[in-house]
């Protein structure tokens, strides 16, 4: 199984990347928020985390083996959970995702089932169903809204993420995990890993 490939854009147009390898070029599916990224690469080397699916009819015999590409570990994540939804699935999930991992989670720990409605192929049922299965399992992903809005805060998402899950297993509240970590956001220093965050948050709390 490919979980991640490293590469250079050719193309990104659709929901479909063509991602040169060495003497190799691949066909990606990207959801719209990262093909807006990935255009502003071209030309560049990009690193993607990767889902392999088979997409056909079993029954004709008739299977194509596809691979779609994210941009971090944690989107990546985020969106095998979205497709466990009923009557969701990998093609509808691709369509929706039309917005950042980020305020989709938001929309869904905030149960706006209005603003879920609002995304491509999602509607009232569907987003009612989204919020029944998922509130409970995003806030680690709601917590990365606004994130990259932080001049000069370099932090790699996935590092905030297990920063969230060791204050919450430290005994932290979500609430209080969000307001500890967006106040050492607010220090716009570059955390390289999750002890260095974590140094932060609590070298704050005693000042």
């Amino acid at each position: 199984m490919i979980t991640k490939i490293t590469g250079t854009p050719v193309d990104a147009s659709g929901d479909a990347l063509t991602l040169a390898v060495g003497a190799f070029e691949y066909e990606i599916l990207i959801p719209e928020f990262a093909r807006r990224y990935v255009q502003e690469q071209i030309g560049k080397e990009i690193s993607l985390h990767t889902i392999e699916y088979l997409e056909g009819n079993p029954m004709q015999g008739r299977m194509t083996p596809r691979l779609i590409g994210f941009l971090s570990a944690i989107e990546r994540e985020f969106f095998e959970l979205f497709c466990q939804v009923d009557g969701v699935g990998v093609k509808k999930a691709l369509r929706a995702m039309v917005r950042p991992v980020e305020e989709v989670a938001q929309l869904i720990e905030d149960q706006d089932t209005k603003g879920l409605s609002g995304l491509p192929g999602v509607g009232p049922a569907t987003s009612e169903r989204i919020v029944a299965k998922l509130r409970r399992k995003v806030p680690k992903f709601a917590l990365l809204v606004g994130r990259e809005a932080i001049d000069g805060a370099e932090i790699p998402r996935d590092v905030v993420s297990e920063a969230f899950e060791v204050l919450r297993a430290l005994g932290h509240s979500e609430s209080e995990a969000r307001r500890l970590l967006d106040e050492a956001m607010t220090k716009k220093k570059k955390f390289k890993d999750v002890e260095a965050l974590l140094h932060t948050v609590y070298e704050q709390r005693q000042n």
